[in-house]
């Protein structure tokens, strides 16, 4: 009987924006800013649907250039308005239902994710959490891995975020 356990590292990143939490707030929360922005790097988010509230999801597709087009899905348990949302964040298929990542490697299922939105003198932070969320003991291990590219993702994200919250001030 296999009985080894692993323990799952968080990973957390933060980001500082020049704009108030009303507005990142806004176009966090609302599908047509979502595209614009969310994902990391070179991907193009579509065909997003938005049902925002607790139990409500956001289906999405990723597209990257040169790759198959994936779907993403959101499952939100958690909002408290302008302040955090949790969710239960996955890869899908075309009709949002669960599947697994269409990439090599044991990445978890389902992430439990929690953005936290706070502001301080007109700027807002908003720090990201992940954490495989109902994992495998090789589904940990493969999380834990690959922290530095979940890294890298993320800052992606919260550059392309802080250029579309530049472009909807102007």
């Amino acid at each position: 009987m296999n009985t080894q356990v692993a323990t799952a590292q968080e990973f957390v990143i933060a980001r500082t924006l020049h704009a108030s939490r009303d507005l990142v707030w806004n176009v966090w929360t609302d599908v047509e800013h979502l595209q614009h922005w969310f994902g990391p790097t070179g991907v193009t988010i579509g065909n997003g649907k938005l049902d925002f509230r607790v139990g409500g999801t956001y289906h999405y597709s990723m597209q990257t250039p040169g790759a198959s087009l994936m779907w993403g899905r959101m499952v939100f348990e958690e909002i408290t308005p302008k302040e955090r949302i949790v969710w239960i964040n996955s890869f899908s298929d075309p009709n949002g239902g669960l599947t697994r990542p269409p990439f090599d490697g044991a990445w978890p299922a389902e992430i439990l994710t929690t953005a936290t939105f706070e502001e301080h003198d007109g700027q807002t932070t908003v720090i990201i959490r992940w954490e495989p969320l109902n994992a495998s003991v090789e589904e940990v291990l493969f999380f834990n891995e690959v922290i530095a590219g979940m890294n890298e993702g993320w800052s992606g994200t919260f550059e392309r975020l802080e250029a579309y919250l530049h472009e909807v001030r102007a």
